[in-house]
């Protein structure tokens, strides 16, 4: 027997609407059991931090534990693959940093593409680096740095935890900017690099400022600016670097991510969960506390910041002719 054709619309449309349905409660009901939240570092430093405040929060708003697993390196590689091959179904979330958008051009042949493998679920904060010198050092701003610089060519080392790190590449975008030599010695490790500019084996470094700023206010180390376009509310009275190199910006970043093609319903859940962590006065006091500036937004604003950050640091990989170690 035929169906009247109105009928039939009518049945056709509620069968159509049945996955969007489905999809719907799904993101409702999410999530049903444990998260992980994969991060490419051991534990202790920035994104680890980073990683379990943010777990915290998520565990104690969506009643399921957000469980943060260290899986560290390649520079954080090893962990982006692990996500980008798990299912895509929001149970795997990755910790997403500024080494991930340095790693698609530093490493030649990654098993994976971060921008087209991973979807941004939200930014969490950004992180200065902060240029500072041994306070022996005789420059005691940028300009007197550059001027010192130009005068002793070749003379000034700066530290760095290896090659084609943030601080690594914070500072190979300075030498291009301001056009001084500097030497680049590699350390194996934050606090090795630290020891070295305390022990005056380096002139310089571009830390990032939470694993600098307590030597910064002991006064064992001289901050001369840093590193993003605004002031640090942690070290409110030292200029950014853009009081003297235009268009100069460096720093850190966190957010997370996902694997391509998980469900938007759920994304977006996340995103408005993350979102309001932002906003609680307890949270963004935690992350000023580490020296973030808090990184709220869609994930299309997120998706966009790693790909610009991508591509800023390719051409500064390529100009310096940058090879991982």
């Amino acid at each position: 027997m035929n169906l009247p054709r109105r009928k039939f619309l009518r049945l056709a449309a509620g069968a159509a609407a049945v996955p969007a349905i489905s999809r719907i409660a799904g993101a409702q009901a999410y999530p049903s059991r444990p998260v992980r939240l994969v991060v490419g570092f051991g534990p202790g430093g920035g994104q680890d931090v980073t990683a379990r405040l943010m777990g915290q929060w998520l565990s104690e708003r969506l009643g399921h534990q957000f469980v943060v697993e260290n899986r560290p390196g390649a520079a954080g590689n090893i962990a982006a693959e692990a996500v980008v091959k798990s299912p895509a179904d929001g149970y795997t979330l990755f910790l997403v940093g500024v080494n991930n958008a340095i790693n698609a051009t530093l490493y030649d042949k990654l098993n994976f593409d971060l921008i087209r493998d991973i979807a941004p679920v939200a930014g969490i904060m950004r992180v200065p680096n902060v240029m500072e010198v041994n306070p022996s050092f005789p420059a005691k701003s940028v300009p007197e740095f550059i001027a010192y610089a130009k005068a002793n060519p070749g003379k000034i080392n700066f530290g760095s935890g290896g090659s084609g790190t943030s601080i690594h590449l914070a500072a190979e975008l300075f030498k291009t900017m301001t056009r001084v030599e500097m030497q680049h010695v590699p350390y194996r490790g934050g606090g090795q690099f630290l020891t070295g500019l305390l022990g005056g084996q380096v002139q310089v470094i571009f830390d990032n400022l939470p694993s600098s700023i307590e030597l910064i206010r002991s006064g064992k180390l001289r901050p001369l600016a840093v590193t993003m376009t605004t002031h640090s509310d942690a070290l409110p009275e030292i200029p950014t670097m853009r009081d003297f190199v235009p268009g100069y910006e460096a720093s850190a970043f966190f957010g997370i991510g996902a694997p391509k093609s998980t469900p938007r319903e759920i994304i977006e859940r996340l995103n408005r969960e993350i979102n309001m962590a932002l906003a609680d006065p307890g949270m963004k006091a935690r992350l000023a506390d580490l020296g973030g500036v808090v990184l709220a937004g869609s994930p299309s604003d997120f998706g966009k910041l790693v790909a610009d950050e991508t591509e800023k640091w390719a051409n500064v990989i390529r100009a310096a002719n940058i090879k991982p170690e």
